[in-house]
């Protein structure tokens, strides 16, 4: 059994988090940190979970130390900088749900995020959580990915992996419910201002392309890649269209078989006969793929649910893996629970 430190536990991904610890069998204790609802009760900032959670008060993040097993971070870009590396360097485990180590080196942290890196050994000395498709776990550090390079990248790195040297670009194009901007608010955010709506945002700047292209360029050589992403007037989930243009054509059934291959072991990865649905994956840990050949294109449509498989979900199969668990252990049956509260 182990004990787990949830710093930034209130927000969207906070929530769903310390549900999974609350329930995780081999979790014995956890205990929340945060900013603003520091002295606050679990009740008081969730009331919904009254009678499924013990209503501990949150604790400040200047409480923090090092006497728990493993540590999730949920916090926004650039407040965990300072803390993660001094949790590292006492050698134990880091979960972070946040942008802030996820690239490798401190000139893309940099250029993409406006901030110079504290601990830039910590972008080299790290795991990258994808965790379908990592099974080596060198460093107590795990970056969690973010929603829209889950999606992206289990869509489209079995193809890179096999079919490199056929490939002329990727693109992808994705919608995200209001969820994925967390709390925060603005006018562009308000559910009002969505509805019945459907816009783009970040054309050619989001952030989480360099964070894609980075991953699949490991299995490559500078692919052209894009991605375009919209906001869809629902509250989570992300669906997406990833295209890859191809220099010859490539049979349907050997590139399906290649991904059935590829994912046969995988928990959490569903290949589907026709393209998925948002509603299939709201609320689970998975992620649901159809790949087609269509005229010199590889076409995937892929569906999860960005506070789930996109973030916290994704957080605690990496922690299972990292603890050498039953990758499933504490997620099968969640959407069930959810389903009967």
């Amino acid at each position: 059994m182990i004990t787990s430190a949830i710093v930034g536990g209130t927000g969207y991904t906070g929530k769903y988090i310390l549900e999974f610890c609350n329930k995780h069998p081999n979790i014995s204790e956890f205990e929340i940190f945060a900013n603003k609802s520091a002295q606050k009760t679990i009740h008081e900032i969730f009331p919904g979970l009254v009678g499924e959670v013990e209503n501990k008060t949150i604790k400040s993040i200047l409480d923090l130390d090092l006497s728990f097993d493993v540590y999730f971070f949920a916090l926004p870009r650039g407040e965990s900088l300072k803390t993660i590396p001094h949790i590292c360097n006492a050698n134990k485990k880091v979960i972070d749900l946040g942008a802030d180590f996820r690239l490798d080196s401190k000139e893309a942290f940099l250029n993409t995020y406006q901030l110079e890196h504290p601990a830039p050994l910590y972008l080299k000395e790290k795991n990258y959580g994808l965790a379908e498709l990592n099974n080596t776990y060198n460093y107590n550090l795990i970056a969690n990915p973010g929603c829209y390079p889950t999606v992206a990248l289990l869509s489209i790195i079995p193809f890179v992996k096999n079919y490199f040297n056929n490939i002329l670009s990727i693109s992808t194009v994705a919608y995200s419910g209001l969820s994925g901007a967390g709390k925060k608010t603005s006018k562009d955010l308000l559910f009002s201002e969505n509805y019945n709506n459907v816009k783009a945002y970040n054309i050619g700047t989001h952030r989480h392309e360099v964070e894609i292209a980075q991953e699949i360029n490991k299995f490559s050589c500078d692919i052209n890649y894009s991605l375009t992403t919209h906001l869809l007037p629902v509250f989570s989930g992300i669906y997406s269209t990833t295209i890859i243009d191809i220099a010859e054509n490539i049979p349907q059934n050997s590139v399906l078989d290649y991904y059935k291959n590829q994912y046969k072991n995988a928990a959490f990865v569903r290949l589907r006969k026709n393209p998925p649905e948002l509603k299939w994956v709201i609320g689970t840990n998975y992620c649901d793929l159809n790949i087609m050949s269509v005229n010199k294109k590889i076409i995937i449509t892929a569906a999860i649910d960005n506070l789930i498989k996109g973030a916290s979900g994704q957080a605690i199969q990496n922690m299972n893996k990292l603890f050498g668990w039953k990758e499933s252990l504490g997620l099968k049956d969640f959407k069930e629970e959810l389903q009967n509260v």
